[in-house]
């Protein structure tokens, strides 16, 4: 049997058909699973989330993810909590995360006449990030988030919602989402399309 060409990441957190719908869309093979064999030879990686960041990292450590997550050498895409859990801290329930990103997860400050958490279409901008090939400057994704990423020296696209923060973040083979792909239209199905020709 040939290998999927891509693994997603199982563990305590939301929106896992979501992907797998995402994923069959556009035709690509997939598993679902947290061996960490298998994860560590997969081709790609997606590493999915819904949910809140302290249970998220318990439920990692529980089976050894979170040790083999950061030396991880292939193709990986975070998206929403996984993007947060990729960084360095996270002010959800005071969560020491992964550090590939050394970076802090922020909550958002209240400010009238924004609802917190975001939740719906926000634009991305400043797109420095092959994923992103051939999606317009100032396309609409899907967020539903009340932590967020700052801008840093890892940012390859940004939103502004409240303030100006992080939309995608990349480092090395590491490609972080705070959208959801997988429920982002036409643009999230490039994004996907990009990971995979990675």
């Amino acid at each position: 049997m040939n290998r999927p060409e891509i693994s997603i990441i199982k563990y305590n957190a939301g929106n896992i058909m979501s992907v797998i719908i995402a994923l069959e869309r556009i035709g690509a093979t997939y598993e679902l699973t947290d061996d960490l064999e298998r994860i560590q030879n997969a081709n790609k990686i997606i590493f999915p989330g819904v949910g809140e960041a302290g249970s998220a990292m318990r439920s990692l450590k529980e089976t050894g993810l979170d040790e083999l997550i950061p030396t991880l050498k292939q193709p990986f895409l975070g998206t929403c909590v996984g993007m947060q859990l990729l960084c360095d801290s996270s002010e959800e329930s005071d969560t020491k995360c992964l550090g590939v990103f050394d970076i802090p997860i922020l909550k958002f400050p209240k400010t009238d006449g924004f609802k917190i958490p975001q939740t719906g279409w926000n634009n991305i901008y400043g797109l420095q990030t092959s994923i992103c090939e051939s999606v317009k400057e100032n396309a609409y994704v899907y967020y539903n988030h009340g932590y967020y990423a700052p801008l840093s020296k890892y940012t390859v696209a940004k939103t502004d919602y409240v303030l100006e923060y992080s939309a995608i973040l990349q480092k090395d083979n590491f490609f972080a989402c705070q959208f959801h792909s997988e429920i982002s239209g036409e643009v999230g199905q490039q994004i996907f399309k990009n990971f995979l020709a990675l």
